[in-house]
């Protein structure tokens, strides 16, 4: 009874969330055969680098199709600490085990997962449309500040540092990296953090509120998640993340991924807009 307030979620949501769960863990499951089959290759060519990249993002993305449908639900100040902290606890547990590569997997399926509830949770708190550029540009230039001259810039640094000559323990930002297979390597490598798929769910869940068609190869996100319709859905947000990735890979530089999300989806609001505007 006393955790009441915390663990009550309407039969819907509580289904929703049960099937997020179980996509992530199969997500998880893909992933370590990605990683067997990257094992198998000699090659590094970016080609299959590419192709490893696109496949396993998305994947991911058809995770999003269930947290479409969540209902928004009324909570209280003290049920987003209380869940904050229980997934906070679960990601630093996990990282206390030995780094297995099947428990590897398992923690990068848990961090989408999480990322996916706080996007859909920040969602909600989007009342207008127009509420996107303040929040846009603000996450921008924190960024580039922080990557610039912030803490971005030493977690970058001590993560290329581990990732090019691994010594001792990781450095304390790798528990928020979500981790994919390549061609040829032995080990799953950083690709993104935790707060680019937030951003990215949150993109998604916008535009899907706001009655927006975000989805670049098919139908609106809830038609497809409804009818079932797995791998016919790529939001804007996450070609955006793809976007980024490839940048990052092609320069061999830790570029903040956030900045380029947020400039490309001002720009595809801002174009869709000017197109549908009279005259």
């Amino acid at each position: 009874m006393l955790l009441r307030p915390f663990t009550s979620i309407s039969p819907a949501n509580r289904h929703l969330i049960y099937l997020l769960v179980g996509c992530h863990l199969l997500w998880s499951g893909v992933l370590y055969i990605f990683w067997l089959i990257g094992q198998s290759l000699e090659t590094a060519h970016p080609g299959w680098s590419a192709l490893f990249i696109l496949v396993q993002l998305f994947a991911a993305t058809q995770l999003l199709l269930p947290a479409l449908l969540l209902h928004p639900e009324e909570r209280s100040r003290s049920f987003y600490i209380f869940w904050s902290l229980v997934l906070s606890g679960a990601i630093w547990l996990l990282n206390q085990m030995p780094a297995y590569s099947l428990l590897t997997v398992i923690k990068s399926g848990l961090l989408l997962l999480i990322a996916t509830l706080v996007g859909a949770a920040l969602a909600r708190y989007v009342k207008r449309l127009w509420e996107l550029i303040p929040i846009c540009i603000a996450m921008t230039l924190a960024d580039f500040a922080s990557w610039s001259h912030g803490p971005t810039a030493i977690f970058s640094k001590q993560i290329t540092q581990y990732y090019l000559a691994p010594k001792g323990p990781p450095p304390l930002v790798d528990m928020i990296l979500v981790k994919l297979a390549f061609p040829g390597r032995l080990e799953l490598a950083p690709v993104f953090g935790i707060s680019d798929w937030i951003m990215v769910v949150f993109f998604a869940i916008v535009a899907h509120r706001h009655k927006i068609n975000d989805n670049l190869i098919g139908p609106d996100g809830e038609v497809v998640a409804r009818r079932q319709q797995v791998g016919r859905y790529l939001p804007v947000s996450v070609l955006a993340l793809l976007l980024a990735i490839i940048l990052a890979q092609t320069t061999g530089l830790f570029i903040p991924a956030l900045p380029l999300i947020a400039l490309i989806m001002l720009l595809w609001y801002g174009v869709r807009f000017l197109c549908q505007a009279p005259g």
